[in-house]
């Protein structure tokens, strides 16, 4: 069962945040959080929030009755970064013209599963 977490409306472009997506897909969460840490980029500490929401919500005992969930067995099934609406800006240019400027928003989703242990 996937436990997901999204965070919609973020106020920054898509295209800064998805080669972050990118590079935790797949990876158990608790590395995933690692690799984020230690990345500079302010859309990082977004991704950052969003997998920890992901990661309470699996974690939560009334999600799930009577199963266990550890953190170590959690995976990053999901990382998808999404075009969010955009504010329009004019900037005003030489000779009377006006260039658009487009205030980028975007919609972070995550979603993260347990794996069986290959012990059991």
């Amino acid at each position: 069962m996937a436990f997901r977490a999204s965070h919609r409306f973020a106020r920054i472009s898509p295209r800064k945040v998805r080669p972050l997506a990118d590079m935790v897909r797949g990876k158990f969460a608790d590395d995933a959080l690692d690799i984020l840490r230690y990345q500079p980029q302010r859309g990082a500490r977004l991704l950052e929030k969003v997998i920890r929401s992901a990661i309470g919500n699996a974690l939560d005992p009334d999600q799930h009755p009577g199963e266990t969930i550890r953190l170590e067995d959690l995976v990053v099934i999901d990382a998808r970064v999404d075009q969010g609406p955009m504010f329009k800006r004019i900037r005003p240019r030489a000779r009377g013209m006006a260039y658009l400027i487009r205030k980028r928003m975007s919609h972070i989703h995550v979603a993260v599963e347990q794996v069986q242990n290959l012990e059991d």
